[in-house]
């Protein structure tokens, strides 16, 4: 299977789905149903279509293949560096995304320039449930957050390809298998890669525990079990044969960033770290990718969040100079774990569930958001 070929294939299982859906002009019912689905061991509501619950009883567990033990090892990683792992993801992954021109032009035609608080929630949500200690157990809620995501995506591949903007023959399919793997890429590979920018050490074995747990995600979103690599080291060497070499600038990227980082300043208290944005992004994403997305130099800024990377290759060393690094590293992760964000169907505010144990674990340590109320 060429990579050209896979630009031609989405998720047949959540395509059927929504295309039976749209004929019956169901989506909006069906909507308020899923809305109540919220643990993996809730059961399936009885007034679904049969396609809808046919579909969610076929994606209701992970793989035969998945291992609970490196499932479980990959929540000790969490419990150490969840919040490094989502200051990564607020200032690397979520940008990185938009340095695909072709990902960026389907936001674009979805309307979500203008929200990037969606984008946030979305992601927020469905990080944390994957943090939880047994996120596919009866006790987790990433199956059903899973589940929706993947006819989110199908929904989008329908609207998106009926759109007069979209040409089909020209542009394949949106949101198709290049496109999955191309994100699941960039939010475990360069998550990981990322993490050790900003100072952070990740062992291989932890590197390696926190790409499985992807994997198995990766595989309940629909991609095609057969193109994901098994081993890290495949996945590093994917990441750059297929999502480095496709970044490149585009005016829907350049848009989304700016609406990005103007909502992360919004979400920033006081005036204290006004420019620590630009230079985070900067610090964990490739400069090219920083320079195509138009991401502003902040002088002040980018030297202390340089060294403050430093300082954390060397806390052993530096015990007190490293609490000036692990403030801002700290203050980067809240954006992604704490407050309120938009939800994506009403616009209401609404707190993000974290799960408890990981809150306990991260006030313990003096590390964790401000808990919901």
């Amino acid at each position: 299977m060429t990579l050209d070929a896979l630009a031609l294939e989405g998720d047949p299982l959540a395509d059927r789905v929504i295309t039976d859906l749209i004929a019956t002009d169901s989506i909006a019912a069906v909507n308020a149903v899923l809305a109540h689905l919220r643990t993996n061991d809730s059961p399936v509501p009885a007034d679904l279509p049969p396609s809808v619950r046919d579909y969610l009883i076929a994606t209701d567990n992970p793989p035969e293949w998945a291992d609970p033990d490196r499932i479980a090892r990959a929540y000790d990683f969490f419990v150490d560096d969840g919040v490094d792992v989502a200051s990564v993801l607020s200032y690397g992954a979520m940008v990185n995304c938009y340095a695909q021109p072709r990902g960026s032009r389907v936001l674009h035609l979805t309307h979500r320039l203008d929200h990037p608080h969606r984008r946030l929630s979305e992601t927020s949500q469905f990080v944390l449930h994957m943090m939880a200690r047994d996120p596919f157990g009866a006790t987790g809620a990433f199956v059903p957050t899973i589940q929706k995501t993947r006819l989110i995506h199908a929904a989008v591949r329908h609207f998106v390809t009926t759109a007069p903007e979209w040409d089909a023959e020209v542009d394949g399919v949106p949101i198709c298998q290049e496109d999955l793997l191309g994100a699941l890429m960039i939010f475990s590979v360069q998550v990981i890669d990322g993490m050790r920018r900003i100072g952070v050490e990740v062992t291989e074995t932890k590197a390696q525990d926190y790409y499985y747990v992807w994997r198995v995600a990766g595989a309940m979103l629909g991609i095609r079990p057969d193109i994901i690599p098994e081993t890290l080291a495949e996945a590093v060497r994917l990441n750059a044969d297929l999502v480095e070499a496709g970044y490149g600038p585009s005016p829907e990227g350049v848009a989304l960033t700016k609406g990005l980082m103007d909502l992360y300043e919004k979400l920033m208290p006081g005036k204290m770290f006004d420019g620590v944005v630009p230079a985070m992004i900067r610090q964990v994403v490739n400069p090219d990718v920083a320079d195509w997305l138009e991401v502003p130099r902040s002088r002040g800024w980018g030297g202390v969040v340089k060294a403050a990377a430093g300082l954390m290759r060397l806390a052993e060393r530096a015990e007190d100079n490293s609490k000036l690094a692990r403030g801002i590293l700290d203050r980067a992760g809240h954006l992604l774990l704490a407050g309120s964000v938009r939800m994506l169907s009403s616009g209401e505010s609404t707190a993000l569930t974290i799960p408890t144990e990981l809150q306990d674990h991260w006030s313990a340590a003096g590390r964790c958001p401000a808990r919901p109320e």
